[in-house]
């Protein structure tokens, strides 16, 4: 027997209080930033979290496509980017114990705790893509400035675009600060020592913990840039300050030397 993962960012966040009020189906277990749904009447599984991942486990396309219908209503501002992740979980009496592999979990039984725990990890790689893939964009968007920088000693950005920039910036990186409890251990793992190596093998195969601090440098880097931009961008706004006192006090002589004679 084998159950597939499949886990799609969808949107930026997702409002779970309301949507657990108002799906139509009891959760196995939930908390304030996520809910795991153990549907018996289809054996299909759905885990939602509110960094805007959901994760179907042996959902047919058909109920697939319609829920992720049904789930836009709750998101906040939705991602026009194709992200998913797909993982499998291989149940095989004849196994003594768990074996994580680089694209399915061996397991000797099937219990949601195991359901949970790969499904977790698979939804928080793809959410890492998907902050991987703005921090990507927010550098090649800096790059090109630095390379006018190089080239020509100035920057054509304005101080409006300037502070725009500055804003997707900090607004990407308070999503991952806000969401930096994804990198926690579940607390179902904390007194079953063959969940525990079993999250921690999950982790190590889809490299979480090295792609957030990995993340983490680039952000870095993205903010030494706009330190960068903004104190050439201060340059040139004191520079034409100085322009403009010179100008005024010319004016002024002028002035008073003509009404001088």
């Amino acid at each position: 027997m084998q159950v597939r993962i499949e886990a799609v960012q969808v949107a930026e966040s997702f409002n779970i209080k309301k949507f657990k009020s108002e799906f139509r189906a009891s959760a196995y277990s939930g908390s304030t930033t996520e809910v795991f749904y153990s549907l018996k009447e289809t054996n299909s599984f759905l885990y939602v979290f509110d960094y805007g991942v959901v994760v179907f486990g042996n959902f047919d396309p058909l109920a697939k496509s319609e829920f992720l219908k049904f789930i836009k209503d709750y998101a906040n501002v939705l991602v026009d980017v194709n992200l998913f992740e797909e993982y499998r979980i291989e149940i095989d009496p004849s196994t003594t114990k768990m074996l994580v592999k680089n694209d399915e979990v061996v397991v000797p039984q099937l219990d949601p705790s195991i359901l949970r725990i790969a499904m977790l990890n698979t939804g928080q790689s793809v959410a890492l893509e998907y902050y991987e893939m703005l921090t990507d964009s927010l550098i090649a968007s800096s790059k090109h400035y630095i390379l006018e920088l190089e080239q020509k000693g100035k920057i054509s950005i304005s101080k409006t675009n300037l502070l725009k920039y500055i804003g997707k910036v900090l607004n990407v990186k308070n999503s991952i600060v806000d969401n930096l409890y994804i990198l926690d251990d579940p607390n179902l793992v904390w007194d079953n020592e063959e969940l525990s190596v079993m999250n921690r093998n999950l982790k190590a195969n889809f490299e979480i913990i090295p792609r957030f601090k990995d993340l983490d440098y680039r952000l870095q880097i993205v903010e030494d840039n706009l330190k960068l931009f903004t104190d050439v961008l201060n340059v040139r706004e004191s520079s034409r300050l100085e322009w403009i006192i010179i100008i005024l006090i010319l004016i002024e002589i002028l002035v008073a030397l003509f009404f001088h004679r």
